[in-house]
Parts: C-alpha cells; structure tokens; sequence
C-alpha cells in the first residue's frame, strides 16, 4: 500500500511544478509588455525648440530712410553699397561714405555700415533669441577691443530693440582722428550692428562725437523698427541695455558666421572712396 501512496505523491508534485511554471511565464510577459509600452515612441522624444520670431531680414540697403542717410552720410549714393552674403534671409549689409568739399576748409568726411544677422532655432543650439544674445555680447566686446582705439567708451541705448548698447571710441589713421561709434541691437532673433564714423580732413575740424553717437543711435532704432516691419511686426522695445540677459560662456557657430556682415568696420580710407564721392 505504501507503494501505491509514492506514484500518486510524485504526480501531484509534477501537477504542481507545472502550473507554477505557466503562471510565471504569463506574469513575465505581462510586465515585458508594460515595459515595452513604456519605452514607446512618446516616452524619447525629446522636448522641441520654441521657433524664432522672425524669419527673414529687410532689404539691408533699405533699412534707412533718405532723410536719415542725408543727415549721417549727405554726400553719398543713397542707393549703398550691398555687402556679400551666400543667404540674405539670414545676414545681410550695406555701406554708404560721403566726403562733403569745403574747398580751402577741408573737407568732412563720414562712413556708414548697417549689418543684419538672423538666428534659427535649434534643438542641439538652443532658440533663435539665445544665439542672438550670445552674438550681441560678442560684438560689444569686439567693439571694445578694437586695436589702437583711444577714449574708449560704452553707454546703454534705450528704446531700441531687447537691448542695445554703444561703443564710442577714437582712432587715429593717416588722414586724421576718426569718430567711431558702433552700436550693438538686438530685436528678438536678429542683431543690428550700425557702425558709424568721421574725420575733418585737410584741416576741416574734427566732428563733435555726442553728434555723431546720436545719429548713430537714431539710425539703429530705424534698422530694428525695419527688421519688425519686415516680418509684419511692430517693435517692443526695452527700456534699456541694463536689463539684458546674464552673459552665456561663448558665442554660437552662427555667431562666426556672422563675420561675412560685420567684418570690415574699420571705415575705408577716405582717399580711396574720395573719387566715387559727390563734391
């Protein structure tokens, strides 16, 4: 009898094994397919960029209007000279220079640059803005390590743009001291660089630099207020530079792309554009 009793015990054991075995195989594919469903699509998507605010640039030869380019440049070809750029919706300038005549007085003469650089957002560089601010510090900090500038100087530019700020200095050349002014906006996406100056030459007196900081602020504002236009925008201005963003470690590629619209600020030289000027 006590052989009969050790089968039935050995059956009833393997009945056992084996229906655990099942539960547990169902139990692992229920929690495989909970993971599997967790690691769906949507679970790595990485979160997306908010796009830039303006998406082309104006005409850079346009952004002034005749009135102004009279005021800062009055002897010059109001149509510009339009700088080089493999695309135009994203940097683009424009040069105008004027030597005014006073016969035995001398002569005034005057140089001025407008260059435009827009900023696309990026997932792996960041927002349009981001890169734009990061561009803006480089070229204040560019404007104030000029080489053989004297008297250098920088003041916050209100009303003009998400910040801006300008960078007044002396250079002396050959022909005579130069009044450079350059002034640095940013408008959401895109940085205006307005680069301005003039010299008394042959014995002419040399231009008052609080003047010529004041066109060349009033002409920055007009760029910014046309890069708005462009985009069927109206402009927000801040009150002041000060209230900019804390400064980024480094300026984005873009930013060195950027040198095909600003390189070049030092003016020509007076006697080269001398004879494409008007008397």
């Amino acid at each position: 009898m006590g052989a009969a009793v050790l089968p039935v015990l050995l059956l009833a054991a393997a009945c056992s094994s084996e229906s655990g075995s099942g539960s547990g195989d169902k139990a692992g594919a229920t929690q495989a397919g909970k993971a599997s469903a967790s690691a769906g699509p949507g679970a790595s998507t990485s979160p997306t960029v908010q796009p830039a605010r303006y998406a082309k640039l104006p005409e850079a030869c346009k952004v002034l209007s005749d009135k102004t380019l009279d005021d800062l440049v009055p002897k010059a070809d109001d149509s510009g000279k339009e700088g080089t750029s493999s695309d135009l919706s994203r940097r683009a300038s424009c040069s105008w220079d004027s030597l005014e005549n006073h016969g035995v007085d001398g002569s005034q003469f005057r140089w001025l640059n407008v260059s435009l650089l827009r900023f696309t957002s990026e997932q792996t560089r960041g927002t349009g803005e981001e890169q734009a601010h990061e561009f803006f510090l480089k070229q204040v900090q560019d404007a104030k390590s000029t080489d053989g500038a004297k008297n250098t100087a920088t003041q916050p530019v209100s009303a003009t743009g998400d910040e801006a700020t300008a960078v007044r200095y002396d250079l002396k050349k050959k022909e005579g001291t130069f009044k450079q002014q350059t002034v640095v906006a940013r408008v959401a996406n895109v940085v205006v660089t307005v680069d301005y100056n003039g010299a008394g030459l042959a014995g002419d007196k040399t231009p008052d630099a609080d003047d010529l900081v004041k066109q060349a602020e009033k002409a920055a504002a007009e760029a910014v207020a046309s890069v708005a236009k462009a985009n069927g925008d109206t402009v927000k201005s801040a009150p002041s530079a000060s209230s900019s963003p804390s400064d980024k470690a480094s300026a984005s590629k873009d930013a060195q792309d950027g040198k095909d619209t600003t390189e070049g600020s030092a003016s020509p030289s007076p006697s080269n554009s001398a004879s494409s000027s008007k008397d």
